[in-house]
């Protein structure tokens, strides 16, 4: 069976790039399309050097007091959602006064989707601004599940030593979801590493999935994509059932909360992506202001360590002037049109080197990088007009 390769194709006159992957009996096919590089030569290899070392499997904290040493460890790799869930339930043991773990529902096949509430008030604080944060939308993005969870450690584990974090967590509420795609997210770890949707049945047998960022409910239409296809949006809006979860969550659980900031955590191409999704012809309240925080964003970052983040319309990077149903139902879209003063879909690294398949080795340098804009997100927040 033929190794897969992965390509890009570049037009000298457009700066984008198109990922293809491709077995190499189709290699000089793919030849005369136009001006190509291989980026993954060995596809097979790549996703193997993903999964976490033999030794690395077996993550496990059996006292309290070793909690930190070993969550030095936790970011060396990447990990499964059982082991997610659990180590949720040792920061809900080791820092009960700052975090509960809500539930919103379950999944298609069953398993719970958690969101963690962080506050230095216990229960509901409707006074106080929320953020809300998801990841893992798509399974196959390991690297954005691994960087909320980078992001929600920091916050608490420097609470009461740092300034900053005990005024952020003492001022606002954290609602973050760190796996929205359960189903999803384990099947890439038993089955098929680049799966990206959910595995909700559809009308067509042996055809599971919706893609969940097209299925919200604000300028949703029927994409052209069959079910078997990757951005297959269902046939009715909120049809997956965890973009139904997060609106019930909001909208009926939270609904005197002041949703001021939603961070939308994807990969890749390093891009930092303001509303709309759906169309390039609706420009966002407030777009000054907006424009002015994605930079600030951005900015952030590059000082963190100097990588380049595109500030850029969801809609330009999606594609809508080629499809237009690939920018619709978008949680971007949703969050900001319902309920969010501020939203960001926060595409991470790389650019395509690697793809998909970033190496568990950038886990805590892209963690550090987007803490830095996440913080800048939270002083924002707080102080708009500073």
């Amino acid at each position: 069976m033929p190794l897969l390769d992965n390509f890009q194709i570049v037009d000298k006159d457009y700066k984008e790039f198109i990922d293809l992957k491709i077995p190499d009996s189709d290699l000089s096919t793919i030849k005369e399309v136009g001006n190509h590089k291989i980026i993954i030569d060995d596809l097979a290899q790549t996703i193997y050097e993903t999964y976490p070392k033999p030794e690395g499997t077996d993550f496990k904290i059996n006292k309290e007091s070793d909690f930190h040493t070993e969550s030095d460890i936790f970011f060396k790799e990447y990990r499964p959602l059982s082991t997610i869930y659990a180590w949720l339930d040792i920061l809900k043991e080791t820092y009960p006064d700052l975090v509960e773990i809500e539930w919103l529902g379950q999944s298609y096949e069953g398993r719970d989707l958690k969101a963690l509430h962080l506050s230095s008030q216990t229960g509901l604080n409707p006074t106080k601004k929320t953020i809300v944060m998801t990841a893992g939308v798509h399974a196959r993005e390991w690297i954005s599940v691994s960087t909320v969870l980078f992001t929600i450690y920091q916050l608490l584990s420097k609470y009461g030593s740092s300034k900053k974090e005990t005024n952020f967590l003492n001022q606002l509420d954290f609602l973050i979801i760190p796996v929205f795609n359960p189903d999803g997210y384990e099947y890439t770890w038993t089955t098929d590493r680049l799966w990206r949707k959910n595995r909700q049945e559809t009308y067509i047998p042996r055809c599971f999935g919706i893609d969940i960022d097209h299925s919200f409910g604000y300028h949703w239409t029927r994409s052209e994509d069959f079910p078997c296809g990757e951005s297959y949006s269902g046939e009715a809006q909120f049809e997956a059932m965890e973009a139904e979860n997060l609106d019930h969550y909001v909208n009926i659980t939270k609904p005197d909360h002041i949703i001021y900031g939603f961070l939308d955590f994807h990969s890749y191409t390093q891009k930092i992506l303001y509303p709309y999704a759906y169309s390039c012809d609706e420009y966002p309240r407030d777009i000054e202001n907006l424009l002015e925080l994605a930079y600030g964003l951005a900015k952030s970052i590059r000082l963190k360590s100097g990588k380049h983040y595109e500030v850029l319309p969801a809609c330009k990077d999606r594609g809508v002037d080629l499809l237009p149903g690939l920018g619709a139902g978008s949680s971007l879209d949703y969050m900001y049109h319902n309920r969010a003063h501020w939203a960001f879909q926060l595409k991470l690294r790389d650019t395509g080197s690697h793809g998909f398949l970033l190496p568990s080795k950038f886990i805590i340098p892209v963690g550090k990088e987007i803490y830095s804009a996440v913080k800048y997100f939270c002083q924002f927040i707080l102080n708009p007009d500073l």
